[in-house]
């Protein structure tokens, strides 16, 4: 019963991680890549869908990215969601492909996006507290009903803690990382 708290905690501390690289992916350095654009959503066919389904895209050069339609006649409507989304890119079109040139950050934007990183590691931390809160009470729960030992609980506290302090140090270094890659000019 333990274990299944401890499976179902570390499950959750794994998602997190996920999708706190996820999110960091978005986050603009000064080169080109396809994670950029790839979950943009863009209005088509009657429904929001995301870049990648609707086009190829591909970085030939480390400050470009090319977004190649499946179908020619997307080129506006992918342009727009661009244009709304809060890359701060100007899209340009020759008809058949649309090409992101990817400007220098100046340094003021690169301590904004930095203060952006640490602010989404910070919101992924209070989101694995409160894991750790819920598996404890889960546990405490369990001790409660009579279904483990109190010696059971402390160890089952003990490891919920140790795994939230690993989990916890990964998130830091992948902020650091990201910090670091924002930074480097």
């Amino acid at each position: 019963m333990i274990n299944d708290v401890l499976n179902e905690f570390e499950a959750h501390l794994k998602k997190a991680v996920e999708a706190l690289r996820h999110q960091l992916a978005g986050i603009r350095t000064g080169r080109a890549s396809s994670s950029l654009v790839d979950h943009l959503q863009v209005e088509a066919y009657g429904s929001p869908m995301p870049l990648n389904q609707l086009a190829n895209i591909s970085v030939p050069e480390a400050r470009l990215i090319v977004i190649q339609p499946y179908d020619a006649g997307m080129i506006k409507v992918i342009e727009k969601a661009i244009q709304h989304s809060d890359l701060g890119i100007n899209p340009s079109n020759d008809g058949r492909v649309i090409r992101l040139g990817i400007p220098q950050l100046t340094e003021e934007r690169r301590r904004e996006l930095v203060k952006v990183v640490r602010n989404r590691v910070e919101e992924v931390k209070v989101s694995v507290r409160n894991q750790r809160r819920e598996a404890i009470d889960d546990l405490k729960q369990l001790e409660g009903e009579k279904l483990i030992a109190e010696d059971d609980l402390h160890r089952g506290q003990d490891r919920v803690q140790q795994l939230t302090d690993k989990y916890i140090a990964e998130l830091d270094q992948v902020g650091k990382d990201k910090e670091t890659e924002v930074m480097a000019v």
